[in-house]
């Protein structure tokens, strides 16, 4: 008689038909402004009233000498910068003639300013690169631009604007400040700062946007201690810091002394 097969006490588990749940993808965080597209618009309405024609307060005479000194700018004040181009750009103001001096012939121009020997060594490979690879000209495109050494998105979009009238909008430290202050247009990083605010700045304001945010960041809503009751806004204002709810009287504001920049 044959001996009937015991199964195993251990049996092999058996595999699902369906496979494991997976876990529902993380839905990126919607931003919201703390203002109504209203809201908004009044902002900066108030702005162009104050300043109707807004300006940068580097010192330059054409494209080229405006890529240079926005790139030079990165952690230095306008101020100082222009202390120290004002004499570099009467004696190079093209890409050939900065090329000529040399790192060491740029270095004795901009010592005054923080990391001078790196800067001068990026303001020469620039020219290099204008001269070998664009006829000496200053692009016109963000591709193009961020190519150059020393040029990130930042520099890009001031370039951008100001030497070619395209509504960019550049992100430095007082708009980064203003955005994330006001609640107007949080974020983490510049990009992110950049992105929320082309969301929420009314078009028809686009163009002078990043002036106003930079102009109001730097004499009013300043860093260390906003000066509330000189804000044109200040009843609009979502700021936890606000001190102020009465606005400033919207008055146009003095023409700019380009050079004269109190940071």
């Amino acid at each position: 008689m044959a001996t009937p097969k015991i199964k195993s006490k251990t049996s092999t588990p058996q595999k699902s038909n369906h496979a494991p749940e997976r876990k529902a993808a993380l839905k990126p965080k919607r931003f919201k402004s703390a203002y109504s597209k209203a809201e908004m618009e009044e902002i900066f309405r108030r702005f162009s009233v104050q300043r109707p024609e807004p300006k940068g307060e580097l010192e330059h005479v054409n494209p080229f000498t405006l890529v240079v000194a926005v790139a030079l700018s990165a952690q230095a004040t306008d101020a100082g910068v222009n202390k120290a181009t004002r004499a570099l750009f009467k004696v190079a103001d093209t890409p050939e003639k900065m090329l000529a001096l040399g790192e060491e012939g740029v270095t004795q121009y901009i010592k005054t300013i923080g990391l001078y020997r790196n800067k001068a060594k990026n303001v020469i490979a620039l020219c290099r690169m204008l001269i070998d690879e664009f006829g000496s000209q200053v692009p016109k495109t963000r591709e193009e631009l961020i190519r150059l050494p020393g040029v990130g998105r930042k520099t890009a979009n001031v370039v951008m604007s100001m030497a070619f009238g395209v509504p960019t909008l550049a992100v430095d430290t007082h708009v980064f400040r203003i955005a994330n202050r006001l609640l107007m247009a949080p974020g983490k990083t510049p990009d992110e700062v950049e992105e929320n605010l082309l969301k929420v700045i009314p078009d028809q304001y686009l163009f002078h946007a990043h002036h106003w945010l930079i102009l109001h960041g730097r004499y009013c809503c300043k860093a260390r201690k906003p000066e509330c009751e000189r804000c044109v806004i200040a009843d609009l204002c979502r700021s936890p810091e606000k001190t102020v709810d009465v606005p400033a009287p919207l008055v146009e504001l003095p023409q700019q002394l380009i050079g004269e920049a109190v940071e």
